[in-house]
């Protein structure tokens, strides 16, 4: 890894620990204000909202614009908004509406950063390195919204309502400049100039519909998406009722996902090297699943927090291989509007499933939330074990250029992204 691949490591960095503060503290400031589970997930399902009808548009600007300037002005977004909460919970002004607003904008900026992020990857390290820079960059994001962000985000809101999301928006804000720094032109590289911006989505579309493999990989991630986020937008109430801990103690709850995460983070293009990327990410989906399933059984916080970390070990596994895959696979040029269809798809089922969460908690209880997750992506990983058996040499496909042949070049930066499910 070159000193450019640091520069953004330290941004992305700054950024994941301003994002972790804020995601502990806006579910904790909603519970000042209801506890009612289809409200509640309400407010995650607004946050991953924007991609269900951004994606596509944000990933072709991410085709269009020097990635480094996307991701500064994302983060500039994501400060603003932060910030104005910051002064409302302040004032006393703030409100569930009030909340839905901010985690609608934080999750539109989010839908330009996370695709500006993962393109500018391939940029920046060698092809045979990606597996490697995504779990690096997976570990500083769990590092840095799990083990610092969650816990202090927490603990400031005890303290002060208004801290959190201050301190949010001003760690935004250096994290803008971070990215800024990086040297040369991040632009990328077309073999013809761009036309319309309903063209360039079409064409991004129109190139994963016609790849079997990735269209296939898509459909599955947009079920265990759905399913996994009927559990996670209803985890804070999951912990305050079900394990009966105080607020406080939310974030330190997060953590055992956090010890999953890196573990998961770091072993995965270990084992993926000795094992093969098909058994990995099938053994992850079990994992993950099993994790949640069993989380429905149990009311000891102590064997939810290590059945937590457990879950979320399986899925770094995912999110470490479908990237290094969907980075290999994909022609750069197209990258950020393939990478735009492919989370129309995946988030944008996420809302979904948060809504269906509420719901199935309201009338069954938090329980049944859980443990139907689990049981559902049980029934996702056998799917993924037919799909990868389908298609197991594009697991170990070369990285292709923009015109689709195999690039046979090594060179760092030679045309001069980590995080949530998926």
């Amino acid at each position: 890894m070159d000193a450019g691949f640091w520069r953004l490591y330290s941004s992305s960095a700054t950024s994941n620990l301003a994002d972790g503060v804020g995601r502990a503290a806006l579910p904790l400031l909603a519970t000042h204000y209801t506890r009612n589970p289809v409200l509640i997930s309400s407010l995650a399902s607004l946050s991953f909202l924007p991609w269900l009808f951004f994606a596509l548009p944000s990933g072709a600007l991410v085709d269009r614009v020097d990635r480094r300037y996307a991701m500064a002005a994302a983060n500039a977004v994501r400060a603003a908004a932060a910030l104005t909460l910051g002064v409302l919970a302040a004032a006393g002004a703030a409100n569930i509406v009030v909340l839905y607003v901010v985690a609608f904008a934080l999750g539109l900026a989010e839908t330009v950063y996370d695709s500006a992020i993962r393109a500018i990857l391939p940029q920046l390290v060698r092809k045979d390195r990606l597996d490697s820079a995504n779990g690096l960059l997976t570990v500083e994001e769990t590092l840095g919204q799990v083990f610092l962000g969650a816990p202090l985000g927490s603990v400031l809101l005890v303290l002060a309502i208004a801290a959190p999301f201050l301190i949010n928006g001003v760690g935004f804000v250096i994290a803008a400049l971070l990215v800024l720094s990086l040297r040369s032109s991040f632009r990328p590289v077309r073999a013809s100039a761009p036309v319309s911006i309903r063209r360039d989505v079409a064409d991004g579309v129109r190139w994963l519909v016609r790849h079997r493999f990735l269209r296939n990989l898509t459909l599955v991630s947009a079920a265990t998406g759905f399913l996994q986020s009927m559990a996670s937008a209803l985890l804070v109430l999951y912990v305050l009722e079900i394990l009966h801990l105080p607020q406080g103690d939310f974030g330190y709850v997060l953590i055992g996902a956090g010890i999953g995460a890196v573990i998961g983070g770091t072993t995965t293009p270990v084992l993926a090297a000795r094992l093969g990327k098909g058994p990995m990410l099938v053994l992850g989906a079990v994992v993950s699943a099993a994790g949640l399933l069993l989380m429905g059984l149990v009311s000891n916080g102590y064997v939810a927090g290590v059945l937590f970390a457990v879950s979320s070990s399986g899925v770094m596994v995912w999110n470490v291989l479908t990237m290094s895959l969907r980075q290999a696979l994909i022609p750069h040029e197209l990258f950020g509007r393939v990478q735009g269809a492919y989370r129309t798809l995946v988030w944008g089922a996420i809302p979904l499933g948060s809504l269906t969460g509420g719901v199935v908690a309201h009338a069954s209880g938090l329980r049944w939330v859980f443990v139907t997750s689990g049981a559902g992506l049980l029934l996702m990983a056998v799917v993924l074990a037919l799909v990868l058996r389908g298609h197991a040499d594009e697991l170990t496909a070369e990285p292709v250029t923009t015109d689709g042949a195999v690039d046979a070049v090594d060179a760092v930066g030679a045309v001069g992204p980590a995080a949530p499910v998926a």
